[in-house]
């Protein structure tokens, strides 16, 4: 018997990310992280700065960083709608790290100025802290 699969999108405003079937798809949610097969009762939620993954059609594990945003699960489809997602593969370590040291100057400073936007430097430092933790598990899928 053949394995079923389910539809899994990944959409920024800029591009799709990910448009391909999938045997499962864990996201971070909002609440905490979720599991959809195909097949599963539709429900829509928040996610979470974080990691998602899957495992392909051929059942290969792949990763990709999101920076929140929203999931819909219907029985054969995954939508997940985020301001930024970027393939584990994609990440460029640099950059994220560049991003993390200017998080953390921001956040060092905040008790010096009062015109340092504290919750926007926390969740930059978070999206970088992702991206590098993301970026260093090279090792398998991507």
């Amino acid at each position: 018997m053949a394995e079923k699969n389910i539809r899994l999108e990944v959409v920024t405003p800029d591009k799709i990310v990910v448009d391909e079937e999938a045997r499962i798809v864990m996201a971070p949610g909002s609440l905490g992280e979720f599991g959809v097969l195909v097949g599963h009762t539709p429900f829509l939620t928040t996610l979470k700065i974080g990691a998602m993954h899957y495992q392909d059609a051929q059942g290969k594990e792949r990763w990709i960083f999101i920076n929140g945003g929203f999931a819909e699960a219907l029985p054969d489809k995954v939508t997940i709608l985020t301001e930024s997602a970027e393939r584990r593969k994609d990440i460029d370590m640099a950059r994220a790290q560049a991003a993390l040291d200017r998080a953390q100057k921001r956040l060092a400073e905040e008790g010096k100025k009062a015109d340092v936007d504290f919750l926007r430097a926390k969740a930059a430092l978070e999206r970088a802290l992702y991206r590098l933790k993301l970026a260093q598990t090279r090792g398998s899928g991507h």
